[in-house]
This record gives structure tokens, sequence and C-alpha cells, in this order.
């Protein structure tokens, strides 16, 4: 781009100069032709200029906006899925099965205390009182996960929806298991292209984008959050998108 501004700004010199040229060396009857189009020619380069540096800043600025916005659905997806592995042990391959979980499930509060109990064993075998360290595990009542996440909104039915860009897109889901030294854990991972958000841009803008490596950018062509490749549960966007969370 810098590249680009640069050449334009040396043509729209050349141009200025050519005017100054033609008012000197070029006949009278073709003076006023040649002028508007060398003007002409000078109003858009400079027009082309200003929208080389404008439209990035433009594009950055909605491009962050949107991806608040992805972040935040993709921040709700996760929340449900470790609450759906807290409760059955495993994250939910599909979102119809997941909003059904959150609709019914409920998550059992308990309390552990440490008790001392006679060992019947010790006992009849040494013939006196012999004790034993226990720890029980009280259920003290069930709280909703659909009350503890989301309280009084909804907006978890319609969390398959990607919020902004193209009009009907769905997040991609994904569970399973990793096998990790002989013990299967699972994972999950929830996922939208850049493309599906950015859709209509300006198309040399995105392609950048999906090429960004930076340590304040969103890396890679999608907005992630998990993996099916590693035991992870965060997402792929940079610290400085914490403040949707």
């Amino acid at each position: 781009m810098l590249t680009f501004i640069l050449i334009a700004v040396a043509v729209i010199l050349l141009t200025i100069g050519l005017v100054k040229l033609v008012d000197k060396f070029i006949p009278s009857k073709l003076k006023p032709v040649l002028t508007i189009v060398l003007w002409l020619l000078i109003g858009y380069l400079g027009y082309q200029t200003y929208m080389s540096i404008y439209e990035p800043i433009q594009f950055n600025k909605l491009k962050n906006k949107r991806y608040k916005e992805v972040i935040t659905s993709l921040i709700d997806i996760r929340d449900a899925q470790l609450a759906h592995k807290q409760v059955t042990g495993k994250f939910s391959g599909n979102f119809e099965s997941l909003i059904k979980f959150i609709d019914t499930a409920q998550y059992t509060i308990t309390q552990r205390r440490d008790s001392t109990v006679i060992d019947e064993q010790l006992t009849k075998l040494y013939g006196v009182d012999t004790t034993k360290e226990i720890v029980i595990v009280d259920t003290l009542g069930f709280v909703s996960v659909k009350d503890s996440l989301f309280k009084s909104s909804d907006r978890y039915k319609s969390m398959m929806n990607v919020p902004v860009g193209k009009e009907g897109a769905k997040f991609k889901l994904q569970a399973g298991y990793i096998g990790q030294n002989d013990i299967q854990i699972p994972v999950f991972e929830a996922s939208v292209k850049k493309d599906v958000i950015l859709f209509d841009q300006n198309k040399d803008l995105l392609m950048q984008e999906n090429q960004i490596v930076s340590v304040d950018g969103v890396n890679g062509d999608q907005l992630v959050v998990g993996s099916m490749d590693e035991v992870k549960t965060v997402g792929n966007w940079p610290t400085n998108y914490d403040a949707v969370k």
C-alpha cells in the first residue's frame, strides 16, 4: 500500500508538471482539452491515494466491531460446552443437543467433609476399635445450567448463528476425543471463516486479513475456540479482545 501511495504522489506531481508544460508549449487550441484531462487525472489519482489510506482504516474498524460480536457468541458456546462436559463428561457435537442440554440440565451442588469411622476389617483383625479417615460428599441441591450461565436471557437458543456478516451463516461445531497416554480426552471446536464475517468487504483487504500473522491480530483465516487437534478451550483471538468476555 505504501508503494502505491508513493507512486500515486509521484504521478500527481508529474501530472502537475505536465499541466505547466502544456500551458507553455502546447498550442492555444489544444490547451483547454489537455488541461482538463490532466486535472481530471490529478483528481482521480488524488482520490485513489485518499482511498488507499481511508479504506483500510474503515476496514479495520468494521473488522474489529464484527470480531467482537462473533467472539461474544464463541464465548457463549464455550461456556455451554464446559458446562456440558462438567455434567456429562463430554462435549456436544451439535447445537440442537447443546441447546436441549442448557434447557434441561442442572448442576449438582455438593459439599465435601472429612469424617472418622470405624474400620471394620482392622477392628476385627486386631480385636480393638480401629478408625479410618473418609471423605463424605453431601448433595446440597441443584442449580439450573441455564440460570447459572444465561440468567433470564435466551440468547443461547440462537448461539449457532453467526451474529454478523453473511446472512444465515452458522458456526461450525465439532466434538470428539484425543488420545493422550492411553486416555481419551474430550475436545471440541467452534469456528467461523473470516470470509463469512467480512464477506462484503474489499477482497484484497480480506485476503490480507486471512494471511495476517500478528501478536495483536486474529491469525489464520477463521475465528475459533477450542481445538480438535489439542486439548484446549481458549480462542485464537489476542488479549486486546478480552474486554468482550
